[in-house]
């Protein structure tokens, strides 16, 4: 799991930007993806501190 540290939004989706190995990385998830994992879009975009990503899962889960 790596924290999310900021988010934009995009045609059909979010993308979500975290940090790994140093490096910044994106996972984008399409709005259907995130109605699928019970995610908010609105609150992902206005406060993505409080999800964390796994990208080999491709999921988003809510850290609180």
């Amino acid at each position: 799991m790596h924290d999310i540290v900021a988010t934009r939004k995009m045609e059909n989706g979010v993308a979500c930007y975290y940090g790994e190995s140093g490096k910044e990385k994106r996972e984008t998830f399409n709005y259907q993806e995130l109605i699928d994992m019970k995610i908010n879009a609105l609150d992902l975009l206005m406060d993505p501190k409080n999800y964390a990503v796994d990208s080999k899962a491709h999921r988003i889960v809510m850290k609180k």
